[in-house]
């Protein structure tokens, strides 16, 4: 550690006392600031690394600005131009990154002599301001206890914040107030101006930091009642597009218009939606422009000193990384809020609106108080045995806090709302004019009248908090428009090679029928495991491990997008109440197949070397046999649960395969039993995605609140995907599986009628040679 300023000093110090021949109580005086140079110089020594922190805290702030302008890019993808938060949201994770970008006003001691450095630490506050206007909405994804322990944290991070910035603006660390004398003698001191500018600056960050944080807690109150509204809506709509889900949507354009039924549903339902749509949004919008108009005044008017030589405290040249990221990061994060203040707006333009939303300003809705009045009315769980106590001190202060937060609750609604004028001002010019132009092209409003009438087919199943408002018919074609683009573009990524293998299925599904004939068991019997993409993973794996096989790419590509449409299914329909350990069996052995070319662990290559095709059977018989004997040992990390059930399979349908072919299998030629299993493979696989109607109808539906939009958006990206293979397998079903629909989603349940179809046919036929003549 080097001490060059002690060492200077003492020198200096001693030179004076030798040359100037200075008193002893002179010399003394002079020592005594010897430890307060010492300490300067450790603290020097100790600032070293606080270049790097800097950087660490400019790559958090990076990482932060980066996820806001993802949700930015997200939101402009799907269209949904109030941008919900998919990235930067409220979790343990991001408050942590947070509170690193955050360090900067934190920092208590750390001097902040240049100019630049005042305006970084003030700009952190205003990049606050912006992150917390952006993480609003993502308070509505979550559910009572997630939302309890993220606003608590995020509570203390904002309290900490604006405590320690309002003791750095009364130690001077901010002002440096009470240091200009000395900074002015040294040349590096503030002009008055910036000292007071630093101030205001300051604590007009620290108020709008505050009211944030209210209106979190505001909304995070009605964020849970609003929910339970929008959940009862959409059940009564569920119920009823249930009950024409059951009348039967078979045709694609059946589902399309379920699709879109539950587009609308989930999407005016969607939790961020509901958020966005509520007064405190458009506060929070109003709030962060507020914040950035501040800081970009506070910037441009320091821009001429932008520069490392004004970087006068530890942090060095650090903190114009720091204070040019979370400028960028202040910019773009006010984009969000103004959008989602505009579209909170947008409910209101029309002229019968603009007049109920003005005289609506002083009311408040019941959901925003509703929790607090649950708790008014609940009792407190303390164990106190003195009843008297407990009724007179404890409930009554209990009755008089929450009756005081109910009216600060509602206070802070009105203020939001009185806050959401001045952009509604805004929007309603901005609308008056929209709405002139639209008179004056006559014609093509009454061109769009027969467009109109198909939209009101959907005005049912779009969910509100208040009745007695109306989605505005731009929002709704828009989100009409959004899921007929998404089906569209899905259209275009049809799986060609999957359609390829599905003309090869017969047309009494014969290869279902065939692959398993019941009649084996392995010496260790194992549990029977009911499965579409089992046996076709089995079945591939036999045909893959063929000596002459060729590398048919385009087969294993077939049964590559077969499979993955046959595991959707099955994750839909839940066909079976073993299917998490099924599915995670079925997905480990098909990857090692695909990519490893293994079956449990053996080398396919081995098995196929320098045999036939009954060895080839009969090795991967005793394997299988081998393995469920063991009770599924493979090794020390190994499934025994994914061993056994591959193994199963494995055992019964080589087995069959034998059966079949007696002992002339090894005369059939390689490419007619390669033939033969793609049978097997196809007739499976169409059989199992005559469930793609019942499947993508399921899809759209989720018990989850926050889980709807995304459940939609996946079934009408399913149904743009297959639209072309519903209509390939429509009504190919059996006539008696259509008659009991319940059994169409289970693989046994065909077996067991195609079996029963052929035993009928077989009567019949037999019957019918006994009646004919000799």
């Amino acid at each position: 550690m080097l001490f060059n300023k002690t060492d200077s000093y003492m020198k200096i110090v001693d030179d004076l006392a030798t040359s100037c021949h200075l008193p002893n109580d002179q010399i003394d005086s002079l020592n005594s600031y010897r430890m307060d140079i010492f300490r300067s110089d450790v603290q020097s020594e100790y600032s070293k690394p606080m270049l790097w922190i800097g950087m660490y805290m400019a790559l958090a702030s990076l990482i932060c600005v980066l996820a806001m302008v993802g949700d930015l890019l997200y939101g402009l993808r799907t269209r949904r131009l109030w941008f919900p938060c998919k990235y930067f949201t409220v979790n343990a994770a991001w408050l942590t990154v947070i509170a690193v970008a955050m360090k900067l006003p934190v920092d208590l001691t750390t001097s902040m002599p240049g100019k630049v450095d005042q305006v970084a630490k003030l700009g952190s506050m205003a990049f606050m301001c912006s992150m917390m206007a952006n993480l609003l909405p993502s308070l509505a994804t979550m559910n009572s206890k997630e939302l309890l322990s993220n606003i608590v944290a995020l509570v203390l991070l904002v309290i900490t914040l604006v405590v320690n910035i309002c003791i750095q603006i009364a130690t001077g660390v901010v002002s440096y107030e009470e240091k200009v004398r000395v900074l002015n003698i040294i040349g590096i001191a503030p002009s008055g101006l910036l000292k007071y500018i630093n101030i205001i600056t300051a604590t007009i960050y620290v108020t709008l930091l505050l009211m944030l944080l209210i209106i979190h807690i505001c909304s995070a109150l009605a964020i849970l009642k609003s929910k339970e509204m929008i959940d009862s809506q959409y059940k009564n709509h569920h119920d009823e597009a249930l009950k024409v889900q059951q009348s039967g949507h078979s045709t694609p354009d059946e589902l399309e218009q379920h699709v879109r039924k539950y587009w609308i549903m989930g999407g005016t339902g969607s939790p961020q939606f509901i958020t966005v749509c509520s007064a405190t949004t458009s506060a929070s919008g109003v709030i962060c422009v507020l914040s950035t108009i501040t800081h970009i005044i506070t910037v441009l008017w320091t821009r001429p000193k932008l520069q490392s030589k004004y970087c006068q405290s530890d942090y060095q040249w650090s903190m114009s990384m720091i204070l040019v990221t979370q400028f960028i990061g202040v910019v773009v994060g006010t984009i969000a809020p103004l959008f989602r203040c505009f579209a909170a707006l947008s409910f209101k333009m029309s002229t019968e609106r603009i007049w109920k939303h003005i005289s609506n300003v002083f009311e408040t809705e019941s959901y925003w108080t509703h929790k607090l009045s649950d708790w008014k009315e609940s009792s407190v769980p303390i164990p106190f045995r003195s009843r008297k106590f407990r009724k007179v001190v404890i409930e009554k202060l209990k009755f008089i806090i929450l009756i005081f937060l109910i009216e600060v609750q509602e206070a802070v609604v009105i203020t939001c709302k009185m806050i959401s004028l001045i952009p509604f001002f805004f929007m309603m010019c901005v609308w008056c004019c929209g709405h002139c132009l639209k008179q004056i092209n006559v014609e093509r409003c009454a061109g769009d009248t027969h467009q109109k009438e198909s939209d009101n087919e959907f005005q049912p199943y779009i969910l509100l908090l208040h009745k007695e408002l109306k989605l505005h018919e731009r929002i709704l074609k828009s989100l009409l428009k959004s899921v007929d683009r998404l089906i569209q573009k899905a259209k275009e990524q049809q799986p060609n090679n999957l359609k390829k293998l599905l003309k090869k299925s017969s047309s009494g599904f014969e290869g279902l029928k065939k692959f398993d004939n019941n009649a084996h068991e392995p010496t260790v019997l194992s549990k029977e495991y009911h499965c579409w993409s089992l046996p076709v993973v089995t079945l591939t794996t036999i045909v893959v491990s063929l000596p002459n096989f060729q590398k048919d790419q385009e087969f294993l590509e077939s049964v590559s997008e077969a499979f993955r449409y046959v595991t959707i299914v099955e994750e839909i329909l839940n066909v079976t109440g073993d299917y998490g350990s099924i599915q995670k069996a079925v997905k480990t052995t098909w990857h090692q197949v695909e990519i490893y070319r293994k079956w449990l662990g053996h080398k396919l290559k081995d098995i196929a070397s320098e045999k036939n095709r009954r060895e080839i059977l009969e090795d991967f018989s005793q394997k299988a046999k081998e393995i469920l004997t063991d009770g599924g040992s493979g090794g020390p990390n190994d499934d025994s649960d994914c061993r056994s059930i591959c193994a199963n399979s494995m055992y019964r349908i080589t087995k069959t395969i034998m059966d079949s072919y007696e002992d002339n299998i090894d005369q059939v030629s390689e490419k007619d039993l390669v033939d033969e299993l793609s049978s097997m493979i196809s007739d499976i696989v169409a059989a199992c995605l005559t469930n793609l109607p019942q499947a993508i109808a399921l899809k759209c539906h989720s018990g989850e609140i926050e889980k709807r939009e995304a459940n939609v958006y996946a079934a009408a990206q399913l149904l743009g995907e297959t639209s072309e293979i519903i209509k390939m397998l429509e009504n190919r079903a059996p006539k008696s599986l259509i008659n009991n629909p319940g059994d169409l989603p289970y693989i046994d349940k065909w077996r067991d009628h195609l079996m029963a179809g052929s035993s009928s046919l077989n009567r019949l036929r037999s019957s019918s040679n006994e009646c004919d003549p000799v």
